[in-house]
């Protein structure tokens, strides 16, 4: 997956907005089973919402964002607030349920 343009992003950022954070990163922090959970929450929903109940400054936010795009392959969409969206598409043709828009 080649990286998202704007208008993409603005598109995905849209469809995350009625969504509640799937995940929640708190006083345990970084481990693995927390990349693994995120993992098989993009394999399911392919987008996602992450809520940082610690990490609360921008730059400990950007810093742990980074680990998990390069961690799962996903990219992150938007962060508003303490929350960041993060998208991966699905690689089963199929099993996709978001079609980006193309211009």
């Amino acid at each position: 997956m080649e990286g998202l343009k704007g208008f993409q992003k603005k598109y995905l950022r849209g469809l995350a907005h009625s969504q509640k954070p799937l995940i929640l990163i708190g006083q345990k922090g970084i481990s693995s089973s927390l990349f693994k959970a995120i993992d098989e929450a993009l394999e399911m929903h392919e987008l996602i919402k992450i809520k940082f109940n610690e990490f609360k400054e921008k730059e400990q936010k950007k810093g742990v964002s980074g680990m998990i795009e390069k961690e799962t392959g996903a990219e992150m969409i938007g962060m508003i607030g303490h929350t960041a969206i993060f998208y991966r598409q699905q690689k089963d043709a199929e099993k996709r349920k978001i079609v980006i828009p193309n211009r």
